[in-house]
């Protein structure tokens, strides 16, 4: 099975650098990558990847997203563990962090073109069939456990969404 991670930092809307000034969703951006290859490729998300043997997931979301888009987060917090399954087999399980602490500009990069969006107008048409039913409660604020069933054999992302189970504000 893969093991993954996302990354989704945080920031006050207007961009001063204080999320502690934001006080709803509505004041609030949330950095969203294109991918710009492999799997989702089109698709919009946090950055991410892959883990690498003996690597953690928070040291992986960390240099995933300091690799696809140049900026350097910290302080992450873990907000999700999502398993999905493929036919009926495990096939991977991500680990999502938000964060609010970050130094650097988001740059876009080979694997991914950055940009900041307002938390209200996540594209969630333009993303996994599945991230409309758990990153609302993450941007939130809410911590998630989830497991998502797709049918229809590889590549996962041309496979057919068909079933989840979601438990909130769950400890990690």
């Amino acid at each position: 099975m893969l093991e993954t991670t996302l990354c989704f930092p945080l920031r006050e809307a207007e961009g001063d650098g204080d999320p502690a000034s934001a006080t709803t969703n509505a004041d609030r951006d949330v950095l969203l990558i294109e991918k710009r290859r492999g799997l989702g490729e089109g698709w919009h998300n946090g950055p991410g990847g892959k883990c690498e043997p003996g690597e953690t997931p928070q040291e992986c979301a960390i240099r995933e997203t300091r690799e696809e888009v140049g900026l350097a987060v910290r302080d992450l917090e873990k907000a999700g563990e999502l398993t999905f399954l493929l036919d009926g087999a495990d096939h991977t399980v991500c680990h999502v962090y938000r964060t609010t602490s970050f130094d650097g500009e988001p740059t876009p990069s080979t694997e991914a073109r950055p940009e900041w969006v307002p938390v209200d107008d996540v594209p969630y048409d333009q993303m996994w069939d599945d991230d409309h039913l758990w990153l609302p409660g993450v941007l939130e604020g809410r911590t998630v456990s989830a497991e998502f069933r797709f049918v229809g054999g590889e590549p996962l992302d041309e496979a057919e969404f068909v079933e989840h189970d979601l438990e909130w504000d769950v400890s990690f």
